[in-house]
């Protein structure tokens, strides 16, 4: 095995020198490790290493690498060691393996063939109303309007004007506004978002959200740089019905899931019938003895 040093060093400026290079040179077949008879050369760090690292960098990660390449074929070796012929024999173990692999992408090609991803809104709002109890929040969630502006430049009367009017013309203006004075702002009056996203850019601690969204539909705030206005929209609290729109994307997901094991499940019983028809396979019946 080879020590390190000034040559390990040495071979990987070589390797580093590769990676430039064009044409191969001769450093690519240097050895840099060895364990027993399994040789790692410079070649083989050249393609993990990125080319756009520095020296120290690149001398770095091959290091780390040819560690890691080392303890793995030393794990090897001993398990080669200790373990009988029987132990070490895995054929089964990778026809097995190989078989599962095969299946696992055919069916993903025949999924990506031929079933229908295709949910439409209506099969959705079914799949929502057959299965409402399914969909109770675990979190507060609103819609709102969040604005923070520097002390200096903010006009609260303005902004409580602009933030009140959710007309497409207003919400225009709301922009416009917050792109000229606003340190930074959201928008979401047409999704749902967690309440907890509104709160963590207030300097103000809410203790029972329930009771505060109940009762305060804006939050006007100051510390000592900045001026914070939102605005709730609507709201809706944990453990109610969650809103179709904000669980819609699931409920497609779902839809999609169920198809698929459907899909699978039909598809394995008709190559079944296929094998029975073409005769493709023979089982032996076992007769119980009943004595």
């Amino acid at each position: 095995m080879f020590k390190k040093g000034t040559k390990y060093i040495f071979v990987l400026l070589g390797v580093l020198l590769v990676f430039g290079c064009s044409k191969p040179v001769q450093s690519d077949k240097e050895i840099v490790a060895q364990v027993s008879d399994k040789k790692l050369y410079a070649s083989d760090l050249a393609e993990i290493i990125p080319t756009d690292l520095d020296v120290n960098d690149s001398i770095v990660m091959a290091n780390d690498y040819i560690t890691k390449w080392v303890k793995h074929e030393l794990l090897i070796q001993k398990a080669n060691e200790n373990l009988t012929p029987e132990q070490k024999n895995v054929t089964r173990e990778l026809e097995e393996y190989r078989n599962s692999l095969i299946i696992y992408k055919y069916k993903n090609e025949l999924i990506r063939q031929r079933m229908d991803t295709t949910v439409t809104q209506k099969q959705i709002e079914d799949y929502y109303n057959s299965n409402k109890a399914a969909f109770n929040l675990n979190k507060n969630i609103v819609k709102a309007i969040f604005v923070k502006t520097p002390n200096e430049v903010a006009n609260p009367s303005l902004l409580k004007s602009l933030i009140a009017d959710t007309t497409e013309e207003g919400l225009a203006e709301l922009k416009d506004y917050c792109l000229q004075y606003a340190k930074g702002f959201d928008i979401f009056i047409d999704k749902w978002v967690n309440f907890e996203t509104v709160k963590n850019n207030i300097p103000e601690k809410i203790d029972n959200d329930a009771q505060f969204l109940t009762h305060n539909k804006q939050i006007e705030l100051n510390d000592s740089i900045y001026y914070y206005l939102v605005r709730i929209q609507d709201y809706k609290l944990k453990n109610e019905q969650a809103p179709l729109e904000y669980v819609q994307d699931n409920i497609k997901k779902l839809i999609l899931n169920q198809r698929k094991v459907e899909f699978l499940k039909e598809t394995e019983n008709n190559i079944y019938k296929e094998g029975i028809r073409k005769n493709k396979f023979t089982i032996k019946n076992f007769e119980q003895n009943n004595r």
